[in-house]
């Protein structure tokens, strides 16, 4: 099987040696939960430490999402009913504190990136390069939206391809900047009054009381988690992994095998929903090699996640200029900045394709796998 961490064959070491997959199961959970625990008493504790409070939600976070992980991939052997509903309200909640973080990241990106279009001294390289203006300049119109390119019409119709299109860069490019950083600031402060409002809601002390149970008491188990460990728990993360490769397998080889296809800016954002699954699919193969070899989990697989997310994080802010390109009475040069950034985006999302394919290479051995 194709792939980083590829599964196959016991190792000398089978995770929870003399205990069941229950118990192997529960150890996992108790230190997940005391990892979601204490990040909670530090998220509590922060008070005014702004930096404190995030470092501790994404601790948070982080243990929501491997609790929430193991559950998925080891459902089988555990009560599914008690499964599912834990896993229901660990996703509410990690999606909710994720959303004000992934803002702020989205306009820090996309800040930084109006500053460094604008700030080239370079000239553009002749159209039909990859990293021409030409291309850029023809994706940056796909991407205004039809009021845009009809205001544009009082423009000179060479504008944006003459020597002037680096000043209607530049000139659009301040109120581009203010316009994202008005829809991004507003769309962080309501994701901010929506997470302070779940951290203090009922449900989320009935979710806090069940993970410190779960820190305490071994998880509802079915008659499977009573058998060995290395029999029941490494099938599954087998299975983890192949659903995965699967996945990789189905998307465009094509598209992921170059930096920069001539028409990634066109096409590849109706293909970004796939990429995004793989993402969430490696995740998942990843935690469960936590669960199957403690401390010796295959680092290509978190390589591989970085470079999806650094997909995820470029495909959201493409979307999000696009959106702002779509904002009535925009000015024709704000319209084209827009384009731009949308434009140099998918070029960032086309890099991160081209990345996690040099990662998905066949893996080792089954016999070297755990070693």
């Amino acid at each position: 099987m194709d792939g980083p961490g590829p599964y196959g064959g016991v190792p000398e070491a089978a995770p929870g040696d003399g205990a069941t997959a229950g118990q192997a199961l529960a150890a996992y959970l108790h230190d997940r939960s005391g990892d979601f625990l204490r990040s909670l008493r530090q998220h509590r504790e922060s008070g005014s430490d702004a930096d404190g409070a995030e470092a501790a939600a994404r601790q948070l976070r982080r243990a929501a999402r491997r609790i929430s992980a193991t559950l998925h991939t080891f459902r089988p052997l555990t009560e599914e009913a008690w499964s599912d509903q834990l896993r229901a309200e660990l996703g509410w909640l990690s999606g909710t504190l994720a959303r004000e973080h992934a803002l702020a990241d989205r306009r820090d990106r996309l800040m930084g990136a109006l500053q460094r279009l604008t700030g080239r001294t370079d000239r553009p390289q002749p159209a039909g390069r990859a990293t021409g203006r030409g291309e850029r300049t023809a994706a940056a119109r796909s991407a205004v939206p039809a009021r845009g390119r009809a205001d544009a019409g009082t423009e000179p119709a060479e504008a944006a391809d003459g020597p002037d299109g680096d000043g209607l860069l530049s000139t659009g490019a301040a109120r581009a900047a203010a316009l994202l950083d008005r829809q991004l600031t507003l769309a962080r402060s309501r994701a901010h009054s929506a997470a302070l409002q779940a951290l203090g809601s009922a449900r989320f002390h009935a979710l806090a009381d069940a993970v410190a149970v779960l820190a305490s008491e071994a998880p509802p188990a079915r008659a499977a988690g009573t058998a060995a460990a290395a029999g029941a728990l490494l099938p599954l993360a087998e299975n983890a992994h192949r659903r995965l490769a699967e996945a990789v397998a189905a998307l465009p080889p094509a598209r992921a095998g170059h930096a920069y296809p001539s028409d990634a800016l066109s096409a590849e954002h109706r293909q970004d929903t796939p990429w995004h699954q793989v993402r969430t699919l490696v995740r998942l193969s990843r935690y469960a090699q936590e669960v199957v070899a403690p401390g010796r989990a295959d680092p290509r697989l978190a390589e591989a996640g970085r470079a999806l997310g650094r997909h995820r994080d470029a495909a959201e802010a493409a979307s999000a200029a696009a959106s702002a390109a779509r904002t009535p009475r925009i000015a024709p040069a704000t319209a084209y900045a827009l384009g731009v950034l949308h434009a140099d985006q998918r070029h960032e999302v086309a890099a991160a394709r081209h990345a996690f394919s040099r990662l998905w290479l066949p893996g080792p051995a089954p016999e070297s796998r755990w070693g």
